[in-house]
Order: C-alpha cells, then sequence, then structure tokens
C-alpha cells in the first residue's frame, strides 16, 4: 500500500495551457491503471476523466498493425496507443488519482511490467463482443498481483446481457466489482472509477485488521 501511495506537500502543477491546478487540500495520490484489450475504449475513458488535457501517444495504425491487430467489427478505428494515455482526477478535498491507461495489443505487454509499479489498482474495460479477449490482461493484471474492477464499455450495438451472465463469462470472483460504463460519459466514467476505488479501501480495511 504504500509503495502505491504518495504524500503531495508541495507541488501543485498546472495545465501547460494555465488550467488546472491541484487543490491545496489534496495529501494523497495514487496511481490507478485502465487496462484492456484492443480497442476497447480507453484512451476515451481517460479523455472523459482527466481535468487535465490528457497525454495520449496514439499513433495512425498502418497496414503491418492490421495484420496482427484483429480489426472485426472496429473497421473504422484508425489510430491506436502506443505507450500510454495519462490523465489526473482529483477524487476528493483530499486524494488525487493519476490515470494510465496501457496499450491493449499483446505486443506492448512488456510495457506493464514499468506501468504496474507503484499502481494501487486496474480498472479493466471490457467490451460484450470481445469478453474473451479479456482474460489475457485480467491474467496479467493477476500475475503482477494487481487488484481490478472490471466495467463493461457501452458500444452502440452491442449485446447486453444480465450481470451474473457477464460474471461467470469472465469467471470473476464474487469480491471482484463488476460495473457498466459509458467510456464517453463523464459521469458514468466516474462512477466505475469509483467503484475500483471502494473496492481498494474495502481491501486495505480488511488487510489492515488481518
Amino acid at each position: 500500500m504504500d509503495s502505491a501511495l504518495a504524500s503531495d506537500h508541495g507541488a501543485y502543477g498546472a495545465h501547460p495551457d494555465g488550467g488546472v491546478y491541484l487543490r491545496r487540500t489534496v495529501r494523497t495520490a495514487a496511481k490507478i491503471l485502465v487496462v484492456g484489450h484492443f480497442a476497447v475504449g480507453k484512451t476515451t475513458f481517460v479523455g472523459s476523466l482527466s481535468e487535465i488535457r490528457p497525454l495520449r501517444t496514439e499513433e495512425t495504425m498502418t497496414q503491418a498493425g492490421a495484420l496482427v491487430d484483429d480489426l472485426a467489427g472496429i473497421e473504422g478505428k484508425t489510430t491506436t496507443t502506443v505507450a500510454m494515455d495519462f490523465g489526473r482526477l482529483t477524487l476528493s478535498d483530499s486524494l488525487v488519482l493519476y490515470l494510465f491507461g496501457a496499450p491493449g495489443q499483446q505486443r506492448f505487454t512488456r510495457l506493464w511490467q514499468d506501468m504496474t509499479q507503484g499502481a494501487l489498482g486496474a480498472l479493466v474495460l471490457a467490451d460484450t463482443r470481445r469478453l474473451e479477449q479479456s482474460f489475457e490482461v485480467m491474467g496479467l493484471l493477476e500475475e503482477h498481483g494487481l487488484p481490478y474492477a472490471v466495467a463493461v464499455n457501452h458500444f452502440d450495438g452491442a449485446p447486453t446481457h444480465p450481470e451474473e451472465e457477464i460474471r461467470e463469462a469472465l469467471d470473476l470472483l464474487p469480491e471482484t466489482p463488476l460495473v457498466t460504463c459509458d467510456a464517453r460519459d463523464r459521469i458514468s466514467s466516474t462512477r466505475a472509477l469509483i467503484s475500483l476505488v471502494e473496492y481498494l479501501q474495502t481491501r486495505t480495511a480488511v488487510q489492515e485488521h488481518v
């Protein structure tokens, strides 16, 4: 827990455009990963939440990339994240979250080793059209011992299923949070993130009493 939290008593960074300052009441910062398979909406999610202009490392997809990335059902996608997305969200007067969006393609999994360092937890975005592609992502998180919640991202035309069916399909533990969200909507995305933070707080409280 200590490695994932950092006290902030002095440096209050500003948006390069002269925009958003970190509140002076903030004393705790937490690193959160936003992960999921290719084209599940991670960049959109971070962008909808960030109170600063998000850092994006999107590049135009090349013909070579199209040969290894599964574009079935997402033929209109023209860009992909090649390093990470980064954003910031002040969740309360004392807590700020730093959001790190990880690329979803298998060839970028080596980046995860560094990105998981110091992370408090992860929010896994899922797509009902490709639920099976979430297994590798969740496996990586479990390999690194990182707790996570799952948010099923809404896509127009995507099938909907009862929560218990999705939970069973993803083979989630009973305590793992499962919510739905629309990554394009700030309020919806915030609720999904809060479900993760509440889960992490509950885990911490349990561990402290063991």
